[in-house]
């Protein structure tokens, strides 16, 4: 029992030590924007930096004479690790002073990029120390003072773009999010689907118009809901239930046909709320920021409805190219394409219900 006793002591004691030697992997870097002016401090664990400089005992960098004879060691470290942009131009960094924080087992590094002029757009890369996976670097940007943004920046998302809030930083927020709106209706086949399933019946131009409009404004409302997180539903949910939609606008193309009463504005608008929640998630992704929220919320919507114009006016005029030519072609491709709809529909409800 002793002996028992004995092993479990020294393996407690082992497990303990090996818990100091790996603290928790975190990096906190402040910049400030002041005028014209960028201004940093890094704060490092001496874990990190003792792996990364080769420095055989990690506490022996909390001695200032110690830490300032790595000064140059550390900057070239940091520059080679961390990259701030100013309108889409690397700018240099320079280290200016070195602080040892005891208490935290911690270097403080003050820091000054050199920018000549407030940037538009100021972007961050940062990846300080890639031998841990686990890693993070906390990031809070400061202008005027004012804390404006708080990001973890880890290996997976090392890259975050701050826009300054002057003209030009609204004219780089409205290319991005434009850009990414018709990206995303492009790439997202059940939002295309639905709309192209919307159309399968033809009709008049201001019949189509009211299709489009209907989905327009029910998408633009819940994407805007949810983008400010005044009415966030979970992915689990709205996933299955645009699957859903998809299905639903199948069935009712084969059971109205062309003959039967066109409820097809009700269902966009309808399930158009459904899909605004899906388009906010992605535009949740890119992060909006905080100075130019309503020029990013309306540039991406703007993108949407480029992207979902393109899909309408050239679907719309190939399906009446065919039905000029042809309607029993054109009631074939109603028939198969809406089949085709309640297929695509059910293989993914099933994929994002159960998988």
């Amino acid at each position: 029992m002793i002996r028992r006793a004995a092993l479990l002591f020294l393996l407690a004691g082992s497990l303990i030590q090996n818990v100091r030697a790996h603290p928790v992997p975190f990096s906190y870097l402040d910049l400030r924007l002041d005028s014209g002016r960028i201004e940093g401090t890094l704060v490092a664990h001496i874990i990190d930096l003792a792996h990364d400089l080769e420095v055989a005992a990690p506490e022996s960098l909390l001695d200032p004479g110690v830490a300032e004879s790595k000064k140059n060691l550390v900057a070239e470290l940091i520059r080679s690790r961390l990259s701030i942009f100013a309108d889409g131009e690397p700018i240099e960094l320079d280290l200016l002073s070195i602080e040892p924080l005891p208490d935290r087992q911690a270097l403080k590094y003050e820091l000054r990029v050199k920018s000549e002029h407030r940037p538009s757009l100021l972007t961050i890369k940062c990846n300080l120390f890639p031998y841990d996976p686990q890693h993070q670097t906390f990031l809070n940007v400061y202008d005027g003072g004012m804390l404006v943004n708080q990001v973890i920046l880890t290996r997976d998302h090392q890259t975050f773009d701050y826009h300054t809030g002057v003209p030009q930083g609204r004219i780089s927020v409205v290319k991005r999010f434009v850009t990414a709106g018709v990206y995303h209706i492009f790439t997202g086949p059940d939002h295309v689907l639905f709309i192209i399933g919307l159309l399968l019946m033809g009709g008049s131009l201001p019949r189509l118009l009211s299709i489009v409009t209907a989905f327009t404004v029910a998408h633009s409302v819940t994407l805007s809901l949810a983008a400010l997180n005044v009415i966030n539903p979970s992915p689990r949910l709205i996933e299955p239930a645009i699957a859903l939609s998809i299905v639903y606008v199948g069935i009712d193309n084969l059971m109205v046909g062309e003959s039967g009463r066109d409820m097809r504005a009700w269902i966009a608008f309808f399930f158009g709320f459904v899909h605004g929640f899906g388009f906010a998630g992605v535009l949740r992704e890119f992060g909006l920021p905080r100075e130019a929220l309503g020029w990013s919320l309306f540039s991406f919507n703007f993108g949407v409805e480029i992207g979902q114009a393109c899909i309408v006016v050239v679907v719309a005029y190939l399906l009446a190219l065919l039905r000029n030519r042809s309607q029993a072609l054109s009631r074939r491709i109603l028939v198969f394409g809406s089949a085709g709809m309640i297929i695509a529909g059910s293989y993914w409800f099933i994929q994002r219900v159960f998988f």
